[in-house]
């Protein structure tokens, strides 16, 4: 009879090479306060140093890891103290050339990107903050490994309309100005509610104003072998029994993760951060947050009963792993991208996955409206409008909510747009014909809600 010991070095086997179990990304975390300068030459010489000083190890002592763990680690990755703040003191700063140097320095250490061109506005615009978001298209369209984002809004402070009208053009002017890669650029550009300072994610990963000076923070995924101990399961077990089994999977897939994360800590000398506890779903056949919910027993994601199978689902896993690890944050639950997963992008093919479902979904999941293709025709104010209802469902329930989407330029609902990798392929979406032009260009900001006043 087989041992204990040996039964779960067997199992953790299967779940890397049948299951598709990987450490999706480590991300080293670094402070750039101390980068800022009144001249900005000066400010982009310390950028680009104090990077490749921290992070010229990185991908080496991961890549070690991996070999000596036989567990892949996907992605190599960077975040940064949100980038607007960096050009403040000079008088002319030029915060493409700064994207340019971060891309310099991310092909310098190898790592796959550098998140944290950013501004966190929820509340209003500092001169650096509308300078960086004025930027953005030329950034992402002029640099391979950049990733921005933009928190407008949060719970305490409400929804700030203005920016986001400024964010809905910036999102269609990044994607025209990337129109022969079906406006990639927005890909790597995503609007935030309540964003965590601490999420390893792209595109959102920045180094929060609390965050230590250097530390490494763990992503690690693996929806297919959660797939897998659930079509296991008898057709006669209830839901409780279901969430129990997801919560165990979840508990041994966060030991892993923590194992890898301390042991590159200690290799790179820096303190480890947290495990971020997300299943961040693949192209790949049978690593699907969408191939869940058909375990469970729905025909099809987007069938009546996926909202709740995605609570259930969101609530074990961090049930699971916040028993495997004391230091657990980021976003931490379940993805739901659609061109990421092989399960979504066959839903949304067949139309039964509808955009008005996934906004419901967003509710109970970990991110929001994340990886959706729209016509590249469709007006400013209703991706305004698309924003702010996203936002909203973050604010009112005190959970981080994010939108990534991209308008296709030349595309409209019936196309593909493509992308590859793990970015995958996504069906262009239909969002209706209805207006919020008036609604939407009132500006201003939407209160907070009550409960903010919670001191």
């Amino acid at each position: 009879m087989m041992g204990m010991e040996e039964q779960n070095i067997l199992e953790t086997i299967n779940m890397i090479k049948l299951h598709h179990l990987d450490i999706r990304t480590v991300t080293m975390s670094l402070s750039l306060r101390d980068c800022i300068s009144d001249c900005a030459d000066k400010v982009y010489e310390n950028v680009y140093n104090k990077i490749v000083k921290y992070a010229k190890n990185l991908y080496r002592y991961a890549s070690d890891l991996e070999d000596e763990y036989s567990i892949p680690i996907i992605n190599k990755r960077i975040a940064i103290t949100p980038a607007s703040i960096l050009g403040e003191s000079c008088e002319n700063f030029d915060y493409v050339k700064l994207a340019k140097v971060l891309d310099k320095a991310a092909k310098e250490v190898k790592v796959n990107f550098i998140g944290g061109f950013s501004a966190l506005v929820e509340k209003g615009c500092t001169k650096g903050d509308m300078a960086l978001i004025e930027s953005i298209p030329k950034a992402l369209s002029l640099t391979d490994n950049i990733c921005s984002s933009v928190n407008v809004a949060s719970s305490k402070a409400g929804i700030n309309m203005d920016v986001i009208l400024k964010m809905a053009e910036v999102i269609k002017k990044t994607a025209e100005l990337t129109a022969d890669k079906d406006g990639l650029g927005a890909a790597k550009l995503v609007c935030f509610c309540n964003a965590p300072g601490d999420n390893p994610f792209m595109a959102g990963a920045f180094s929060g104003y609390g965050e230590p000076e250097c530390a490494l923070n763990v992503g690690v995924s693996g929806p297919g072998v959660v797939m897998a101990a659930v079509e296991q399961l008898s057709e006669t077990a209830d839901l409780s029994e279901v969430a129990n089994t997801i919560k165990k999977i979840a508990f041994k897939i966060t030991t892993t993760g923590e194992l890898i994360g301390r042991k590159l800590a200690d290799r790179l000398g820096i303190p480890f951060g947290v495990i971020d506890l997300s299943l961040a779903p693949t192209p790949a056949e049978g690593d699907s947050v969408a191939g869940i919910f058909k375990a469970m027993g729905l025909s099809h994601a987007g069938a009546h009963g996926t909202t709740a199978a995605l609570a259930m689902l969101n609530d074990a896993v961090k049930k699971g792993g916040i028993m495997a690890s004391s230091h657990v944050g980021g976003l931490s639950g379940a993805f739901i991208p659609v061109s990421e997963d092989a399960g979504m992008i066959d839903a949304a093919a067949n139309g039964y996955l509808t955009f008005d479902k996934l906004e419901a979904m967003t509710s109970v999941c970990s991110v929001g409206l994340d990886m959706i293709a729209i016509p590249g025709d469709t007006s400013n104010s209703v991706i305004a409008g698309i924003i702010a209802d996203e936002m909203a469902i973050g604010m009112i329930n005190k959970k981080t909510t994010a939108v990534r989407i991209i308008p296709v330029p030349n595309k409209k609902v019936g196309d593909v747009a493509v992308y590859g990798g793990l970015l995958g392929e996504a069906p262009i979406m239909d969002v209706g014909n209805l207006l919020s032009d008036k609604f939407v260009n009132r500006g201003g900001r939407i209160p907070a809600p009550i409960h903010s006043l919670n001191n």
